[in-house]
């Protein structure tokens, strides 16, 4: 597994031992970049479940300002550090080692604000989508203009609305599907 583009071009990211995570492809990762590259720069990432640490630190490469990780794994939590000092990363980043309801319920006192939120439990693991992306659509975590991201199984349908979240997008790529939401009005949420 390598960074795709930008600072950190074709270095190599370790992933998590193990059967329990799942990286997303370099294929994929590449998919989701290029739909939202022209929003990365000074961005703000929140990683959740993030495993390795691919996706957030790909958006680094890329000029993202920030990135929360969120993790509940400890092996994944030193897999993610690990990454960061390898690639120097040592600054504008978080790894929270928490499991992904709490860590949102933290982030949101902390009146955290994101511009792109990234998803992929465990695929076994369904519940986990419709809780965050509930969760998302009510909390301060989210502006106006935010993207949420979630990859999912192409048999599983996480759904299309969530409060003030609504799919507008969805990229198949082999068994992998990207499902984007972005915030709408409540009134138009509602039709």
């Amino acid at each position: 597994m390598r960074v795709i583009a930008g600072k950190y071009k074709s270095r190599r990211l370790a992933a998590p031992p193990g059967m329990q995570t799942r990286p997303t492809s370099d294929r994929l990762r590449e998919t989701l970049f290029n739909v939202v590259a022209d929003a990365i720069e000074g961005s703000v990432w929140l990683d959740l479940f993030a495993g390795s640490g691919a996706i957030g630190i790909e958006a680094l490469s890329r000029g993202a300002r920030s990135v929360y990780f969120v993790e509940s794994s400890g092996v994944a939590v030193r897999t993610i550090r690990n990454n960061l000092h390898t690639l120097e990363i040592d600054e504008g980043t978080e790894v929270v080692e928490r499991d992904a309801a709490i860590a949102l319920r933290m982030l949101d006192s902390q009146a955290v604000t994101c511009d792109f939120v990234f998803l992929d439990p465990p695929y076994r693991k369904m519940g986990d989508y419709e809780q965050v992306l509930v969760f998302l659509s009510q909390s301060r975590l989210l502006r106006p203009a935010s993207q949420v991201i979630a990859e999912h199984d192409k048999h599983f349908d996480p759904g299309d609305t969530f409060g003030s979240l609504r799919r507008h997008r969805s990229l198949r790529q082999g068994d992998a599907v990207l499902s984007f939401y972005s915030v709408v009005p409540l009134q138009t949420a509602s039709r």
